[in-house]
């Protein structure tokens, strides 16, 4: 049986994607149509019901679940893994000049729990500016927005570029939750039969387990598909995202994922959700 699969160029996603799809491990039968897009597009995917499975943004997914429900395995949480506001122009780094100035921010994308997370911080911001995430910094430095709001492996070059942190907004949130923040999580059409559903659940934790087992056996895989060359910033970036999380959510991951819905429902940022989240038992 085949089925399209879609995610991310970043090394996390490669990392934990290339047994799969190099069948290095036991596919069970399963081959797979591979689509590499950026977050926000692989979300608006998503809301089109294009994939049978893909990564996408924990904000996204709320829009899709009754059509999609969420993997046990490959999911990006962690401490210390939020996304960065950024500023080229140190005033900025004055609060009282984020109120009063009205800055453009670069968004990685509407539906992008980063941009979520930047709403519950800073509600007044909302000059924002859609940009692919790895534009950000460029646009940045031509000075064509005032801020912006990084992911990704661009948490690991904007110093060297001469950007300044604003925020952490994975901190913002680990203060105000104690949780772990819940940034993307694999998804799969629950139109799909069930059996091939947990099918892939299967799979899925097999590659992953096979990554953590053998992190160097994908590195020609993740290198090909990286905005950022250095074999060191791709791994930095694959032991930032890649965790316990990524093998299996747990209790803990899905109290996370849970009280970010939760939240996110009560300011009135996504839509009410009336069934379960995740795999049918």
């Amino acid at each position: 049986m085949k089925l399209s699969l879609g995610f991310s160029p970043c090394p996390n996603d490669t990392f934990i994607f290339d047994a799969l799809i190099h069948h290095k491990i036991d596919t069970e039968g399963l081959e797979f149509d591979v689509y590499f897009d950026d977050v926000e597009t692989l979300n608006q995917k998503a809301l089109k019901g294009v994939l049978d499975i893909s990564k996408l943004s924990f904000h996204a997914f709320a829009h899709v679940a009754a059509q999609y429900a969420l993997l046990d395995s490959g999911s990006a949480l962690g401490f210390g893994v939020g996304p960065l506001l950024i500023c080229k122009d140190e005033r900025f780094l004055d609060p009282s000049q984020l109120e009063r100035s009205s800055p453009s921010i670069g968004i990685p994308g509407v539906l992008t729990t980063a941009n979520f997370l930047l709403g519950i911080a800073y509600p007044n911001l909302q000059n924002k500016v859609l940009k692919v995430f790895s534009d950000i910094e460029e646009s940045l430095l031509s000075g064509e927005i005032d801020l912006g709001l990084i992911i990704h492996e661009n948490r690991f070059t904007y110093a060297e570029k001469g950007l300044s942190r604003i925020v952490d907004l994975g901190s913002f949130w680990e203060n105000l939750t104690g949780c772990a923040i819940p940034l993307g999580g694999i998804v799969i059409n629950r139109n799909i039969d069930p059996e091939v559903q947990h099918k892939v659940n299967r799979v899925l934790r097999k590659s992953v387990e096979y990554a953590f087992a053998n992190p160097k056996s994908g590195i020609n895989f993740i290198r090909e598909h990286a905005q950022e060359m250095e074999e060191a910033v791709m791994y930095k970036h694959i032991e930032l995202y890649v965790n316990q999380y990524s093998l299996d959510l747990g209790t803990e991951g899905r109290k996370a994922i849970d009280i970010l819905f939760k939240m996110a429902t009560e300011k009135g940022l996504i839509p009410e959700i009336n069934q379960s989240l995740y795999l049918n038992p």
